[in-house]
């Protein structure tokens, strides 16, 4: 059965291109075209594999759309979108997108984040991981630390397994950007810089000593 992307633009001749792309790559191209506030909401009944969503929207935005479904789903979600604003970029991550690209994106690129973000989409078998106390769950995507525990966003939990699996080692940043989004000659560098600092948030939430993930300036970032 195709995957299900759904797509939340307001633009018909934008979205009618988008689901052509979608449909040619083999993916099962669904959506909304008006009354947009409701898109979380059908996005999440449509259970689909991924969302797509553009910032600016008739009655509501972007932002508020990766907040609601965020707070229900960790479906894969991807601004699409014509700003190059880095505070919207910075602000989409935080409310949960797992990627954002600037209009007018390249087809291949497009379509090769898709893909790299529903490849990390299933669930495998439970996996622990631990370092210093934290313990990672691979499985369930959860970090958990001195009996407490939180639900960690597909990037940060990547992240975080990238650098647990080589601990006491200087992990570089170009390393961390390709197995997040298979390269990093079009990603925004502050991109991994906010994932990072998400993670950050995550981990001091359950009381993880700041000292337990390190920035090497210029060189990237160890536990």
């Amino acid at each position: 059965m195709a995957q299900r992307i759904f797509m939340i633009e307001d633009d018909s001749a934008l979205r009618e291109e988008l689901a052509h792309l979608l449909e040619l790559a083999g993916f099962m191209p669904i959506g909304i075209t008006e009354r947009f506030e409701e898109a979380p909401q059908k996005a999440l009944e449509a259970n689909v594999d991924c969302v797509v969503v553009d910032l600016k929207l008739p009655n509501t935005d972007g932002h508020a759309i990766c907040r609601a479904i965020r707070e229900k789903s960790d479906v894969p979600i991807i601004v699409l979108t014509s700003s190059e604003s880095e505070f919207d970029e910075v602000m989409a991550m935080n409310l949960g997108a797992d990627d954002y690209i600037v209009k007018p994106y390249r087809p291949a690129v497009l379509l090769a984040h898709i893909q790299a973000l529903l490849r990390r989409k299933a669930p495998g078998a439970s996996i622990l991981m631990s370092h210093k106390g934290v313990q990672l769950d691979l499985g369930a995507g959860v970090v958990s630390f001195d009996e407490k525990s939180a639900e960690l966003t597909r990037n940060e939990q990547r992240i975080l397994q990238i650098l647990m699996k080589n601990p006491g080692t200087v992990v570089p940043r170009s390393e961390i950007m390709c197995a997040l989004w298979e390269s990093d000659s079009f990603i925004d560098d502050n991109t991994l810089t906010v994932n990072v600092n998400r993670l950050r948030k995550t981990l001091s939430s359950l009381g993880v000593p700041d000292e337990f993930l390190v920035t090497r300036r210029g060189l990237g970032y160890s536990v």
